[in-house]
C-alpha cells in the first residue's frame, strides 16, 4: 500500500477508484484478488501505514461487505483476508465492534464454500483460515470451524507434502507460500497455548524442517527460487527469511552444509554443485496427476547459475490470464529442453488446465570423483505420429557442463531454446561455438555439436507482469543426437 487509496500488487500500480470500485473489469483478476488479501496490514513498517488500513477497514466493509458477488468473496481471498486481519488484530491493533463483526461473518460464509472441488494450494489456504478464525473467537460455532479446519489440514497435509517436504503442485514459489502457512500455524499455537491439539501441532513442527530443506536445495546462491512450473520472485517469502520465521519460533531447523548432489526424489528435482556453479534440473512429474494447474511442460529443463550469477534461466511466470502469453510461457519452448514439431511436451492449455502429459523414466544418478551424471528420459512425445522419446544427460564437473539430448523416432524439426538471463551477453564465433559473459566479467565458453546453432531473442519473466527481452542459444537439431559443451576457468 502506497496511498491511502493506491497499491502495488504484481508489479502494476493501480488506485482503488471511486466510481469502479473493487471490482474494476479492466482490471486483471488476480491483481483484484491482490486488493482484498490485505496483505499490506503484516508487511514490513505497517505500523507506519495505520490510519491508511483503519479507513481501508472501513471501505471495505461499507462497499464490499454487502454485496455477496463480489471477487472478494471468493472463498481464497476469504480465506487469506481472515487470517491477515486476525494477524493484525494480535500484533496489537484494535479491531473495531463492526470489523470483528464481519470477520465473523467472513468465516462462517468461508465454512459453507469450502473449495474442495479446487482442491491443492485452495483447499490448504481454507482450512487454515478456519483454524486461525475458530482460535480466534470463542463459541461453538467457532469450535465448529476450528474442528472442521484441522479435519482438512490433517488430511492435507499428508496428501500436499511428499516424503522429501516439497509440496505436491512442484512449484518452488508455492512450496515457499506453504511452508510460511505452516510456521504460521505452530506461531498461532504458541500465541493460544493448549487449544490447538498437541498432534496437529508436532506435525506442523516436524514437517518444516523437511520444507525448509527441500526450498534451500531449490533456492539459488542469489537467494530466489528455481523458477520452474508457476513461480515468480516477489510473491513468497524468501528462504532466509523463513528460516529467520522458523528460529524464532524455537524450530530445529539446522542447516545442512551443501551437497555436491542433493536429490528430492518424489518432487522430482535434483541440484549439483561444483566449482562455483549451481545445477538444477527437472526430471520428475510436473504435478498430481489429478491437479496439474500449476504446470508447464517443462519436463528435463533445467537452471544454471554461477555464485549469484543466473546464466541459463527458465522462462518464469508473467500471467495467470487465459491469453496466448500464458500459453506461451506454460509451453516447452519457453524452457530449457527439447521441443519437437514445435508441440508440448506436455499438452497445456487454458490458464490452469493439461491434457496428456509427459512422464519421465529411466533417471540415472551417478557421482564419480568431481564429475556428476544425470540422465533422465520422458515419454510426453508418444502422441506424435510417429513416436519419439527425449533423453536427456547431464555431464557435470567442477569448469563444465555437457548436455546431451537424444530424440528416437523420425520428427520434423527438433529444437532446443536456451534461455539466458537478461544480464549475460553472448557471442557466436562461429557456426558452433561462441560465449558468454556474466555480469562480473567471466566468461563461459560453448560449443555445440550435432546442430545449427544461432543466438536469437528471447523473454524472462521473473515476475508477474515482468517481461524482459534477452536472448537464446537456439539449436535446431540435425540428428538423433546433439550436445551443447560448457567450459569455464575455475580458481
Amino acid at each position: 500500500m502506497i496511498g491511502a487509496d493506491t497499491f502495488c500488487f504484481l508489479n502494476r500500480q493501480r488506485s482503488l477508484s471511486a466510481t469502479r470500485g473493487w471490482d474494476d473489469p479492466d482490471i486483471e483478476r488476480l491483481w483484484r484478488y491482490n486488493l482484498h488479501y490485505f496483505d499490506d496490514l503484516n508487511a514490513e513498517s505497517s505500523d507506519q501505514r495505520s490510519t491508511w488500513h483503519v479507513a481501508l477497514f472501513e471501505r471495505w466493509m461499507r462497499e464490499v461487505l454487502p454485496d455477496a458477488h463480489a471477487s472478494g468473496w471468493e472463498p481464497y481471498p476469504t480465506s487469506l483476508r481472515i487470517v491477515n486481519w486476525i494477524r493484525w488484530s494480535l500484533a496489537g491493533n484494535l479491531l473495531s465492534a463492526d470489523a470483528l463483526h464481519s470477520l465473523a461473518k467472513q468465516a462462517r460464509w468461508l465454512s459453507g464454500r469450502v473449495e474442495y472441488h479446487l482442491q491443492g494450494n485452495h483447499l490448504w489456504t481454507n482450512a487454515k483460515a478456519l483454524i486461525f478464525a475458530g482460535v480466534f473467537f470463542d463459541d461453538a460455532e467457532a469450535q465448529r470451524w476450528l474442528q472442521l479446519g484441522l479435519r482438512i489440514l490433517l488430511r492435507e497435509l499428508s496428501e500436499q507434502i511428499l516424503a522429501d517436504g516439497g509440496h505436491f503442485e512442484r512449484s518452488p514459489m508455492y512450496h515457499a507460500i506453504v511452508l510460511n502457512d505452516v510456521l504460521e500455524l505452530v506461531a498461532l499455537s504458541q500465541a493460544f497455548p493448549g487449544v490447538l491439539p498437541d498432534e496437529s501441532i508436532a506435525q506442523w513442527q516436524e514437517c518444516s524442517p523437511r520444507m525448509l530443506h527441500w526450498l534451500e536445495v531449490m533456492t539459488h546462491p542469489d537467494g530466489e527460487i528455481a523458477l520452474f512450473n508457476d513461480a515468480a520472485f516477489g510473491i513468497a517469502p524468501r528462504v532466509e527469511h523463513l528460516r529467520a520465521f522458523a528460529v524464532r519460533l524455537g524450530l530445529d531447523v539446522s542447516s545442512r552444509p551443501p551437497s555436491v548432489v542433493s536429490e528430492l526424489a518424489e518432487s522430482g528435482y535434483v541440484r549439483a554443485n561444483m566449482g562455483g556453479a549451481t545445477l538444477i534440473a527437472d526430471v520428475g512429474d510436473i504435478g498430481p496427476e489429478y491437479l496439474a494447474g500449476h504446470a508447464h511442460a517443462d519436463t528435463l529443463a533445467f537452471e544454471l547459475s554461477f555464485d549469484r550469477h543466473r546464466c541459463f534461466v527458465d522462462g518464469g511466470t508473467a500471467t495467470y490470464a487465459v491469453s496466448r502469453d500464458r500459453l506461451i510461457e506454460r509451453g516447452t519452448s519457453a524452457h530449457n529442453t527439447v521441443t519437437i514439431n514445435g508441440e508440448d511436451s506436455s499438452e497445456v492449455w487454458s490458464s490452469f488446465r493439461v491434457a496428456r502429459r509427459a512422464r519421465p523414466f529411466g533417471k540415472r544418478i551417478q557421482q564419480t570423483g568431481d564429475q556428476v551424471t544425470l540422465e533422465c528420459s520422458h515419454d510426453g512425445y508418444r502422441r506424435l505420429r510417429p513416436a519419439c522419446d527425449h533423453t536427456r544427460t547431464w555431464t557435470f564437473s567442477r569448469d563444465s557442463l555437457r548436455v546431451d539430448d537424444r530424440v528416437t523416432g523420425r520428427y520434423k524439426t527438433a529444437t532446443i531454446c536456451y534461455l539466458l538471463h537478461p544480464d549475460i551477453r553472448a557471442e557466436l564465433y562461429d557456426a558452433s561455438a561462441g560465449s558468454l559473459q556474466l555480469s562480473d566479467g567471466r566468461r563461459i565458453r560453448f560449443l555445440a555439436r550435432g546442430a545449427q546453432v544461432s543466438l536469437t531473442k528471447g523473454i524472462y519473466r521473473p515476475g508477474f507482469n515482468l517481461r524482459q527481452p534477452t536472448q537464446c542459444i537456439y539449436l535446431q537439431l540435425e540428428s538423433e543426437t546433439c550436445s551443447l559443451m560448457l567450459s569455464w576457468d575455475t580458481p
